[in-house]
């Protein structure tokens, strides 16, 4: 998915630049992926492996250094961070033979990994949703970090650099407390992060009764009865809300759930400025900027959802960030802008002058105005990201300095011995992973037949798991979890390091009744499959654990017990069974 939050443009382009100039490239993933097909090596790792290949790699560094192998920059630890010492103590005696058993990565294979990292001038570790959304996600990159900086390879070139955007986001988050507050969610006391708590709550915070329990709930451009962990209960929690508002352009399966849907405008017919990555993050690798107007106007009642929020707030009696100023100014534009409208289109909804608002922006960041960059049609280049500008400046720790043994990561660390024998005990059950599918975005592609032609997803199967089950390609399977069961038609996929099976996700419209494409479709919702609820979710990021899940696969006998998509065959209104 293009590296993911980071913004790189032709990646695969750039990997096979990368090798040309002799950079050595590694996967380890549990599928061997389109980039691995196209450059550098595959390694295979079972899923839900990935903190213990980590351990075993820091661990190998620091038995190098033991053996006089190679030194480790002690000096920028002692200058940049605290800790040290406790996280090396703790993965000293995580071997490579340790942990072999359960990565399927074996010793000589992760060694070779070391050695060329360790020789490299300039070396980087990096992983994203794969990892992010497994049992030890938070591990896996306090890790990943830990080793850039033992072996000085963070904020160099060559190594990792730390972008920054037009606005300085984690220093504003720290200041404004947006980004980690003291305050702890009703259900499960996750932190605020982000202003935000994790969604693996959400069906508890709804049907669990008490003070502050959530009754109305408003959901803005996304489908969480598809993309969120147990969907069937999630979809029961929603049918107990007092209120469910659904700002969308399409009418999804949570939009059919709600009292009130609110068409919003399509991203032709607002101006654009790429903002949130940009501007707030710097995670792109060539930072740019780039404006464009809207290109078509909106129809029947689309309204942005600027203003959308922004009447919702005044009719609820309130205002726009707690701040009545604020409340009237753009009310006062709004107000300006409609009637500019309606002199052209008479009957045009509601509007603020969003050109204007991100005229603003670009002003209040110093970056020029909207109309000169709009008139610079291939976008504007910014400065590229700079070494040495993170440590010792934009640490956002009170004291300054990258704490390596911070006590949230180091209790959930102490957990891992358990975790280790609980992956050996398992170590003949299979693990499904997610995938994503080239012709669909997540579960919002499904509704134009030429991105649908297969009109389902497929269990990829290895061709040995296959034949253990005496299974064909297209015959139909059950996959099952802790949680539910899915049917679908299996797939031969020999990318797939055998023990492992693949679901794409966002796929299960059946009981969309707007969508007349989707509708139609028979694929089912893998997110069925993962678990919700506190005590099955990341306990320092509170992610929902979406890949890397246990299930067993068989053959499919007896009727169909469970619907296609998690929500009810009969109309939306009905109760279903209580799910497992």
């Amino acid at each position: 998915s293009k590296w993911s939050f980071l913004q790189v443009s032709n990646p695969i382009a750039r990997l096979r630049e990368m090798e040309r100039r002799g950079c050595r490239l590694f996967f380890v993933d549990p599928r061997r992926t389109e980039s691995a097909k196209a450059a550098g090596e595959h390694v295979p790792i079972r899923p839900g492996t990935d903190v213990f290949f980590y351990l075993a790699f820091l661990a190998e560094l620091l038995a190098r250094e033991a053996r006089g192998e190679l030194r480790l920059r002690h000096e920028l630890l002692s200058r940049h961070a605290k800790g040290w010492e406790e996280l090396a103590a703790f993965a000293r005696p995580w071997t490579a033979e340790r942990t072999a058993d359960v990565t399927r990565v074996p010793p000589a294979t992760l060694r070779r990994l070391v050695d060329a990292f360790a020789a490299a001038d300039g070396a980087a570790l990096y992983h994203s949703t794969g990892v992010n959304m497994g049992r030890h996600g938070s591990l896996c990159f306090w890790l990943q970090e830990a080793i850039h900086l033992a072996t000085g390879n963070t904020d160099r070139r060559g190594g990792t650099l730390v972008g920054q955007g037009v606005i300085d986001f984690p220093a504003f988050g720290k200041k404004t407390g947006a980004l980690l507050r003291d305050d702890q969610s009703r259900v499960g006391a996750f932190a605020s992060v982000n202003d935000a708590y994790p969604g693996g709550i959400l069906a508890d915070e709804i049907l669990t009764p008490g003070e502050k329990q959530i009754r109305a709930l408003v959901v803005t451009g996304g489908n969480p009865l598809l993309t969120m962990a147990n969907s069937g209960r999630l979809a029961r929690a929603f049918r107990e809300l007092d209120l469910l508002v659904a700002l969308d352009i399409f009418h999804s399966e949570t939009a059919q759930l709600a009292h009130y849907v609110l068409p919003c405008t399509a991203p032709l017919q607002r101006p654009d400025l790429p903002f949130v990555f940009p501007l707030m993050l710097g995670l792109q690798s060539k930072p740019y900027l780039q404006a464009t107007r809207a290109l078509v106007p909106p129809e029947g009642e689309q309204r942005d959802e600027a203003t959308i929020y922004l009447d919702l707030t005044r009719a609820a009696g309130l205002d726009l960030f707690g701040a009545k100023p604020v409340q009237l100014l753009l009310e006062a534009m709004k107000a300006a802008h409609t009637a500019k409208l309606r002199r052209k289109r008479p009957g045009a909804q509601p509007a603020l002058p969003q050109e204007r608002l991100l005229d603003w922006l670009l002003r209040a960041t110093k970056q020029g105005r909207f109309e000169d960059l709009v008139g610079e049609r291939h976008g504007r280049l910014r400065d590229a990201h700079a070494p040495g500008t993170f440590l010792g400046a934009r640490v956002v720790t009170d004291d300054g300095l990258v704490d390596l043994a911070p006590p949230a990561l180091m209790r959930f660390a102490a957990g891992l011995e358990e975790a280790l024998e609980a992956e050996r005990a398992s170590a003949g059950q299979l693990r499904l992973i997610t995938k994503r599918a080239v012709t669909t975005h997540n579960s919002w592609m499904h509704n134009h037949a030429r991105f649908v032609r297969e009109g389902t997803n497929h269990l990829h199967m290895h061709a040995d798991d296959m034949a253990a089950r005496a299974l064909q390609p297209g015959d139909l399977v059950d996959v099952t979890s802790a949680t539910a069961t899915v049917r679908l038609p299996v797939k031969r996929n020999d990318d797939l390091m055998p023990g492992v099976v693949a679901l794409p996700h966002g796929w299960g419209h059946q009981h969309a009744e707007h969508l007349s494409v989707a509708r139609e479709t028979k694929g089912v919702n893998v997110n069925l499959l993962a678990a919700d609820g506190p005590d099955a979710l990341e306990p320092v990021s509170g992610m929902a654990r979406l890949t890397g899940i246990p299930v067993t696969v068989t053959k499919a006998a007896g009727p169909q017990a469970h619907t296609w998509s998690g929500l009810p065959d009969a109309r939306f209104g009905e109760r279903e069974a209580e799910p497992r």
